[in-house]
């Protein structure tokens, strides 16, 4: 049975992760690179997806180019470690999630975003 958020519009929940991210001072422009570094998109494609109602399952599934450093996201959302959910499209959604965690929590866009510094 699939999860009731995989039909629920990326566009109608953005607006909550807008506001946990500016509630702890970061902005929408940070939201919204964490969600282009998280799936490939441009802004204007972004936008799109959240005017056309775009549900999770949809948004995740065609998503132009989901990041591979996506993988290295871990730690626990709702109780449940990230990198140990099975479904894969609830796995991506989770990703996002704690990324916008990540985001509230203070951390630097470089961390959460899984760069590593140049070596030198």
């Amino acid at each position: 049975m699939a999860h009731r958020i995989f039909a629920m519009s990326v566009g109608s929940v953005y607006p909550f992760y807008i506001a946990k991210a500016e509630r702890k001072g970061r902005t929408s422009d940070e939201v919204d690179t964490i969600f282009r570094w998280l799936t490939g998109h441009t802004q204007a494609s972004l936008e799109q997806a959240f005017a056309a109602g775009t549900s999770f399952e949809d948004f995740f599934a065609t998503a132009p180019q989901l990041n591979p450093a996506r993988k290295l996201i871990t730690g626990v959302v709702c109780g449940i470690r990230v990198e140990e959910i099975e479904d894969p499209t609830m796995q991506e959604i989770r990703y996002l999630d704690k990324l916008i965690d990540e985001l509230a929590k203070g951390k630097a866009m470089a961390k959460i975003l899984r760069t590593t510094p140049a070596a030198t």
